[in-house]
């Protein structure tokens, strides 16, 4: 099913456009732009999309049908403990959809609820609150199965090896030794490692933060492009198993309102890649040209609860700014930064220039995002509309703009400039072509 469509919009048909909804938190943001340029291009999702018992269906025809792999539930037999790995709160990921059929299975191949733990693939993000977890996996699971947050400290993870890459893999010892790990994800394409899903879960998931330190730092040399996982960062990831695997794979493929569009399961790297190929023809963007100014929502809730996932969504929108372009994002960003690293560098150090040749020498997780801040900055004047203080967004090196219709009123330059609208930038991965 497709899910992206590039709409063209002649402003010289209406005296007055109004962007589709962006949203904004758990609320949204409309905005009228005058007639003042050529086109609008509006890259959207379909709304047609399968409820809740489709979803539903889908993963369960997945664990019906795995790839790669006997099914989970001949797997599970005679394995006296289980452990599934899950994505946190600011992944889109359907998780209580995801862990009824897999407790059935597990259930039903002898492994009892009391043998069973969730841990949070939390990776470096904050941990969850007891509430916030029940919401995370579901009333059900959370009444049943004990909910662990992961924890990246060393006392808690176990080293199990090295990979060729010379990334310690510290696994959460918990996970590490449990006689049956189940991982379960969202699949969409990602900057960093070319895409998420699969082998995430286990590492930056549940790792240990030494071993997300050298698996990030390869990105000073390796750049991946969005949709493709072959790349030495995602390798590395995947020698891990060799170390520690991972026995089954449950991976989904969603929208912003955590629909199923697609559903694979099985051997953790042979059923992620036939999910990446679906998932590249539903977020990656053929677009043939580059605007003066882009207007980019993160989608709203829960990809701009923190500015450190925000940020994902202003690197999409660059990609199809002209150099020199104008960027307006839209993200509410009630957590503010989202990584305490990542706030002590804005609030501390003395200038961008200076936090960027000290990340070129050392290699800081969570500093990181100011070299992705940087690339775009040095290109682009970037505008924030967010729910943070204004002298944050200035520290950043942004513009505040609690008027977002002022800014894209002050930015176009008519007769001949042009704009693009991205309402989801989150999983609107644009591409030349």
């Amino acid at each position: 099913m497709e899910i992206i469509q590039m709409i063209t919009i002649t402003a010289a048909a209406k005296e007055e456009l109004l962007i589709p909804v962006l949203r904004y938190g758990t609320t949204t943001l409309s905005v009228s732009i005058p007639q003042a340029y050529d086109t609008i291009t509006y890259v959207a999702h379909d709304r047609d999309m399968p409820d809740e018992q489709s979803s539903l269906q889908r993963i369960r025809h997945a664990l019906e049908v795995p790839i790669g792999s006997s099914p989970l539930r001949e797997l599970a037999a005679g394995k006296t403990s289980a452990v599934i790995l899950v994505s946190d709160g600011t992944r889109l990921c359907p998780t209580p959809l995801l862990l009824g059929p897999l407790l059935e299975e597990l259930n039903a191949a002898g492994i009892a609820d009391h043998a069973i733990d969730i841990v949070v693939a939390l990776g470096l993000h904050r941990k969850h609150t007891a509430e916030e977890l029940e919401r995370l996996v579901g009333a059900e699971a959370y009444r049943r199965i004990r909910v662990h947050n992961h924890s990246p400290l060393d006392e808690d993870c176990v080293h199990v090896g090295t990979t060729s890459f010379g990334t310690p893999v510290e696994i959460n010892r918990l996970v590490a030794e449990a006689s049956l790990r189940i991982a379960t994800g969202n699949i969409e394409p990602h900057a960093l490692v070319g895409v998420s899903g699969g082998v995430k879960a286990m590492i930056p998931g549940v790792a240990s933060h030494r071993c997300i330190e050298a698996n990030h730092g390869l990105s000073l040399q390796v750049k991946a492009v969005p949709g493709d996982p072959d790349n030495a960062i995602h390798h590395d990831l995947e020698q891990s198993l060799a170390f520690v695997p991972v026995h089954f794979l449950l991976n989904v493929i969603v929208d912003h309102d955590r629909h199923v569009l697609h559903a694979v399961a099985g051997h953790i790297i042979d059923a992620h890649r036939a999910g990446v190929s679906e998932a590249a023809k539903l977020f990656v963007v053929p677009i043939k040209k580059r605007y003066d100014v882009v207007v980019v929502s993160a989608g709203g809730a829960p990809k701009d609860r923190q500015l450190y996932q925000s940020l994902k969504a202003l690197r999409n929108a660059a990609s199809i700014a002209k150099p020199g372009g104008t960027l307006i994002l839209v993200a509410e960003c009630p957590e503010m930064l989202g990584n305490g690293i990542f706030q002590f560098w804005i609030d501390t150090i003395t200038d961008r220039d200076r936090m960027v040749a000290m990340l070129k020498q050392s290699f800081v997780v969570g500093a990181h995002k100011i070299l992705h801040m940087d690339e775009i900055l040095r290109s682009h004047k970037v505008y924030l509309h967010s729910s943070m203080p204004e002298h944050v967004t200035e520290l950043l090196g942004f513009v505040p703009a609690p008027d977002v219709e002022a800014v894209i009123a002050s930015e176009l330059r008519p007769p001949d400039a042009t704009i693009a609208v991205m309402p989801f930038g989150a999983l609107t991965y644009p591409t030349s072509g």
